[in-house]
């Protein structure tokens, strides 16, 4: 008789899409501060027990992807609430990272997951310039200032030093993923896990790097009931915002930054 009292449950839900990192000229990417607001109020709204978060990112830069794994994780620990992720087609790379943050984390059984690695790609063109006629001369103080310099040969001694760097990103991203997913990663070195190699949600969940199979809307539903109400709190991008970026851009950036963009998607089939 008093059911129509019962408190109703209320999921505040994020969604955090795109490469990671600063993106052209009006950072269209996903980084802290593009994120920040969305994300405390979702965490302030109150009487509250769980924040949902969906992620589909390939991944990106690595400090914008800790920023953010662990402002969610202060705030969860500030506001007493649990973390639930979930994966869309991608949660790779940066994007996995992120979804650590998590108390769960689950994704569809086509998600794309994984790629617990470090990348870092750039093209030589010593050879165009010179095809083209081209003359470039580079000043710099301190021998190491332009090293990879796309415009001359590799020195060996600069891809070292570059490889020094990575394993140690990769080690901070290996220590993120273990003690988040702790003893429910079934057999790390055996089953390739920190290689770099990416999995299907269903594969995923296999290894533990996922806890379930299942969308956002049905798995709340299941675990709050029918009548749950899912806040949906998704950062809109702005109409002026687009209209600027592809308007004012320098072409050659957005041809860049448009390129590496599509590649790191595409890396995962999409």
């Amino acid at each position: 008789m008093f059911s129509f009292f019962k408190k109703k449950i209320v999921i505040p839900h994020v969604r955090l899409t795109g490469v990671i990192g600063a993106a052209g000229r009006f950072k269209q990417g996903m980084d802290l501060a593009g994120q920040r607001g969305i994300l405390k109020k979702a965490f302030s709204i109150k009487k509250i027990s769980h924040v949902a978060i969906s992620i589909n990112s390939p991944g990106g830069s690595p400090v914008q992807s800790h920023l953010i794994y662990s402002y969610i994780k202060q705030l969860a620990k500030e506001k007493k609430v649990k973390v639930i992720i979930f994966a869309e087609d991608v949660a790779a790379s940066g994007g996995y990272l992120i979804s650590c943050a998590g108390d769960e984390i689950y994704a569809n059984s086509s998600s794309i997951i994984g790629s617990i690695g470090v990348i870092s790609a750039s093209f030589g063109f010593k050879d165009l310039i010179k095809k083209i006629g081209i003359e470039r001369r580079v000043y710099t103080a301190g021998k190491n200032k332009s090293t990879l310099d796309p415009f001359v040969d590799e020195k060996e001694e600069d891809v070292k030093r570059l490889k020094n760097i990575q394993l140690e990103l990769h080690s901070d991203f290996i220590k993120v993923v273990e003690k988040s997913r702790g003893s429910k990663l079934k057999e790390p070195e055996k089953n390739n896990i920190f290689t770099g190699e990416f999995w299907t949600g269903s594969a995923a969940l296999k290894l533990g790097l996922v806890d379930g199979i299942g969308n956002a809307d049905q798995v709340l539903k299941e675990k709050f009931g029918d009548k749950v109400i899912i806040k949906n709190m998704e950062k809109p991008k702005g109409f002026i915002a687009r209209k600027l970026s592809s308007s004012i851009e320098n072409p050659i950036d957005s041809l860049t930054r448009n390129l590496e963009e599509k590649s790191m998607w595409q890396k995962f089939g999409l």
